[in-house]
C-alpha cells in the first residue's frame, strides 16, 4: 500500500502545480495578485475517479476472461440465475459453497440461481488465484 499512497500524494500534488501554473499564466499581467484569471482561461480540474465498488448487474452473467473472473464481484437479488461463460483457452471452473460447475471449456457457459441472500465466494479450483463473490440480496 505504501507505494499506492506515494502516487497518490505525488499525482495530486502534481495536479494542483499544473493547476497553479496554468492559473498563473493566464491572469491578466496588468491586474493584481488574487485576480482570477481571464475567463477564457479558466479551467477546471475533473473529478476524482470514484473507487471501484461491487457492480450491481442487470444481465447475471460473469465472464472468464485472462484467468480472472469479470467482473469479480456482482450483487444481484434473490431468485437470479448467473452464467459464467469461460472465454479463455485454458479450462476453468466455479468452485465454493453450493457452486460446483464442472471444467469448462473455451465458450462453454454454466449457471447456477441464486435462492438465498447471503455472500458466495468461489474460485476456480484449477487457478485458485481467480477469485469471484455474488452477494445476493
Amino acid at each position: 500500500m505504501e507505494p499506492f499512497t506515494r502516487t497518490g500524494t505525488y499525482l495530486g500534488a502534481l495536479a494542483t502545480a499544473v493547476a497553479l501554473a496554468a492559473a498563473s499564466a493566464c491572469a491578466d499581467p496588468s491586474a493584481g495578485p488574487g485576480t482570477p484569471p481571464q475567463a477564457e482561461h479558466q479551467m477546471s480540474m475533473p473529478a476524482p475517479a470514484a473507487a471501484a465498488s461491487v457492480q450491481t448487474v442487470a444481465v447475471s452473467a460473469v465472464a472468464i476472461s485472462g484467468f480472472a473472473y469479470v467482473p469479480a464481484a456482482i450483487t444481484v437479488p434473490a431468485g437470479t440465475t448467473v452464467t459464467w461463460r469461460n472465454d479463455d483457452s485454458a479450462r476453468h471452473d466455479v468452485s465454493g459453497g453450493p457452486l460446483r460447475s464442472p471444467l469448462l471449456s473455451q465458450g462453454a457457459t454454466w449457471s447456477y440461481t441464486f435462492a438465498t441472500p447471503g455472500t458466495y465466494s468461489y474460485i476456480c479450483s484449477v487457478h485458485p488465484n481467480m477469485k469471484g463473490t455474488v452477494t445476493v440480496r
